[in-house]
């Protein structure tokens, strides 16, 4: 099966579990409405067959919009809403340690042509080795839903800017083609921030049960009120919805 469409379905499971309420929790601590969920989705598989062109480069570069553009797009959108400088700060240092380890990981495993920075045993396709890698290194840096998101997602695309100037330190011809984001809706980018916000939930929430709840103490009324469970029809942000849902989140460092 052609990888775009395998990432299609990913991601249409993914939007009937938003659908059905059972991702609520998790984008509600991402400060993402359901239909703006659904949104990033619907554009993100629109956008996997689009690709724009870099004019003015040593050899041919294009950028995917919906395996690259939009995911990092909103990577940025949750970036200038991190709950705390030490979110903010954790997700930045987050990217870079994702990108550093993933490389470093995608070199020494995988095989490739002459112009691939790779080479000693093809154990695991980089389409899949980059987001379970990369989804790894994000959460154990980002620990929240938004922190391991931007860290995955910033993170895999940093390691095609280093292949970008590996590409050019090793001379590659100038029609070499380089297409950034190119497996749509199942590139490495995508998969890499999925992954980490399932790492984050799963454990996050895991570790919240095990300590009785989130934790309360010395945090603010409003700020405890916002991490208890979110009411049905309390979702806002990308997408719409309730004008206040926010408001009680805004210095939030999640779990």
């Amino acid at each position: 099966m052609d990888q775009n469409a395998i990432g299609i379905i990913v991601l249409i499971a993914v939007s009937i579990l938003i659908y059905l309420g059972l991702a609520h929790r998790a984008l509600d601590r991402m400060k993402l409405s359901d239909r703006g969920a659904l949104l990033v989705i619907g554009l993100i598989i629109l956008g996997g067959f689009i690709n724009i062109p870099l004019p003015f480069l040593p050899f041919n570069t294009a950028v995917n919009v919906g395996g690259a553009l939009i995911p990092v797009g909103l990577a940025i959108y949750l970036l200038v809403r991190a709950g705390t400088r030490k979110e903010w700060l954790r997700a930045l240092v987050g990217t870079v340690a994702t990108a550093v380890v993933v490389y470093v990981v995608g070199s020494l495993i995988n095989s490739g042509s002459t112009m691939e920075p790779a080479g000693r045993a093809a154990v695991i396709d980089a389409i899949y080795l980059y987001p379970l890698v990369g989804g790894i290194v994000a959460y154990l840096f980002g620990r929240s839903r938004r922190g391991a998101f931007i860290a995955a997602t910033l993170g895999v695309l940093l390691v095609d800017i280093f292949q970008y100037a590996w590409l050019i330190n090793q001379g590659a011809p100038a029609s070499y083609t380089m297409l950034i984001g190119g497996a749509g809706a199942f590139d490495a980018i995508v998969l890499a921030g999925i992954f980490a916000v399932i790492l984050a939930e799963l454990i996050g929430e895991s570790l919240e049960r095990l300590s009785g709840g989130p934790k309360t103490e010395g945090r603010p009324p409003e700020l405890v009120k916002g991490l208890k469970k979110p009411a049905p029809d309390s979702h806002a942000g990308i997408g719409g919805g309730a004008e206040n849902r926010r408001g009680s989140n805004k210095k939030e460092d999640e779990i």
